[in-house]
């Protein structure tokens, strides 16, 4: 095995050991950090998504598991564990607070991953797919959450994003390789700051309304796409987006 699938293994396993050290600690002092159903999502999350990226790394042998991926992989495991108190939150009472406070460095280092990847000059298409990835599940777990207060309506944020790769699925010339655009970070970073206000329950009133903002401007966003799209779909398909 080569010596950046050893890397990206090893950061693997890191995310692994590190939340089964919080769950046995927890259990050790007694905190009722997660129940089970919780724990077990954590792990299911990050033994499918480090597979993932695994198996990218493995398609795409001359490309380096980079700090900036090392970066994105600190917020994806965060994200794991956003996942499995949201997953719990439908049995139990979480701490929203803890909640909050994952999902503050998982915003937040999203903009250090790709200043990391700029300053070092290691971006590469397999670490910016991975860090759109980690938002888009970031982006749907929340909404999840925020849905069981706010309403069902939440949820688009979250299913946009994976509609419109189903689309790609089923449409071919819906599957080409988009021209990069700064504002779908910036749309992404709204939604993310909207959902984590609302699901911190901190000003109901503007968390609603900056809620369906965010909702406006993901609509304007893939819309945007979705144009650029169809306007060339009777031309040579390009490569599509591995």
């Amino acid at each position: 095995m080569k010596r950046v699938q050893l890397v990206a293994v090893g950061w693997a396993f890191a995310g692994l050991a590190l939340v089964l050290l919080i769950g046995v600690l927890a259990i050790q002092w007694r905190l009722a950090l997660l129940p089970l159903s919780g724990w077990l999502a954590v792990l299911a999350y990050l033994l499918v998504s480090n597979a993932l990226v695994i198996r990218g790394l493995q398609r795409r042998r001359s490309e380096l598991f980079g700090p900036a991926n090392i970066v994105t992989g600190m917020r994806s495991t965060l994200v794991g564990l956003i996942t499995g108190m949201v997953v719990a939150s439908f049995t139990d009472e979480i701490s929203v607070a803890l909640l909050v406070a994952l999902v503050v460095p998982a915003l937040a280092l999203d903009a250090v991953d790709g200043w990391v990847a700029r300053r070092t000059a290691t971006s590469s298409e397999l670490g910016a797919r991975f860090d759109m990835e980690v938002d888009a599940f970031l982006l749907l777990v929340l909404s999840v959450y925020v849905a069981q207060s706010l309403g069902i309506w939440v949820l688009a944020l979250g299913l946009m994003r994976y509609a419109f790769v189903m689309i790609g699925w089923a449409v071919p010339w819906f599957n080409r390789k988009l021209p990069p655009r700064y504002w779908r970070k910036v749309v992404t970073a709204v939604a993310g700051i909207a959902l984590a206000l609302a699901a911190s329950g901190l000003l109901p009133g503007v968390a609603v309304a900056l809620v369906a903002f965010a909702l406006l401007l993901l609509v304007e966003s893939f819309g945007r796409d979705v144009i650029w799209l169809v306007r060339r779909r009777h031309a040579d398909v390009e490569a599509p987006v591995a």
